[in-house]
């Protein structure tokens, strides 16, 4: 992990997290607010989240082994998953009590629900500064944050319903706000969850295949390129693998070319581990991306 995400820091987000559940759970019942209950259910369980976050990412820190050649990255992939998950199921839940208050709503103590609605929005904006670094390049982190920043949204709209509960007395202000922060939760928690699928599905991610196969034959006795495979270890490293046609050469001579495929696919295509296959003609007039259903042997 970053050293600007530390363990420390994610242990003082995480006890952040459960003094504003308690605080907003007592202020939820004296007050009758919904949108606070709602934001209490949802604090618990960013406080959850903070937790498998950063066990996930010690797991993932974990070297490999035997058993784990590409290491423990994907634990991080996992709880990013999780996280967004538990995300749009806790939405659903407040949207659907959310439309039971608005045709069945009920008194609302407006004073109570600001003062607690800005102690929350002052704690969770803090915890969202803490984890914004890291949070741009780590999904399993911006799961986390994700949470974060939508108890912060949703602090502020509780302010603004508690200012209009108090001034002008409008109750169904506080079940329409829940539905709104409830959509914005999910829309957010969405992309993450596509994501993470389709690394642990290993989708290919998003390269140039026909310019990375143009690039590799422009290189000194590189004369094809087939059966490329391409897989996310995680959000931040690629796997690679390519069958690479030459002439007949002597090994020495072969892995000079290797490391110039090594560098080029790094420094371009941001590809960090590269298996290379030589072969002189079999497979040299064969499809860039292998199809079971046409395997043949040369």
């Amino acid at each position: 992990m970053e050293k600007s995400l530390s363990g420390s820091r994610f242990l003082l987000v995480t006890v952040l997290n459960v003094v504003i559940t308690i605080f907003e759970l007592l202020g939820g019942l004296l007050s009758g607010s919904l949108s606070l209950l709602s934001d209490a259910f949802h604090n618990l369980g960013d406080a959850l989240s903070i937790v498998l976050s950063y066990v996930a990412h010690r797991i993932g820190g974990k070297r490999q082994t035997r058993n784990n050649t590409y290491g423990y990255r994907r634990a991080e992939i996992l709880a990013a998953l999780l996280n967004a998950g538990v995300l749009i199921v806790i939405s659903l839940a407040l949207a659907i009590e959310a439309i039971r208050r608005l045709l069945n709503p009920e008194p609302v103590k407006g004073d109570i629900m600001l003062v607690v609605a800005v102690v929350s929005f002052l704690a969770n904006l803090f915890s969202t500064i803490l984890l914004n670094h890291g949070a741009q390049h780590n999904l399993n982190i911006r799961a986390t944050y994700l949470h974060l920043l939508s108890d912060a949204l949703a602090s502020v709209g509780v302010i603004v319903g508690a200012i209009l509960i108090t001034v002008w007395q409008i109750s169904w202000v506080d079940p329409t706000i829940t539905i709104l922060v409830a959509g914005y939760i999910s829309y957010e928690s969405w992309p993450i969850i596509k994501q993470t699928f389709g690394i642990l599905m290993e989708a290919s991610p998003k390269l140039d295949y026909e310019g990375i196969a143009h690039d590799l034959c422009q290189l000194p006795k590189v004369e094809g390129v087939h059966h490329i495979h391409a897989w996310l270890i995680d959000e931040n490293n690629i796997a690679f693998s390519v069958h690479v046609n030459m002439d007949n050469l002597p090994l020495s001579e072969i892995e000079p070319i290797y490391r110039q495929i090594e560098t080029l696919l790094c420094h371009k295509y941001g590809i960090n581990h590269v298996t290379i296959q030589a072969e002189c003609r079999r497979g040299k007039n064969e499809d860039l991306f292998f199809d079971q259903n046409d395997w043949r042997h040369d």
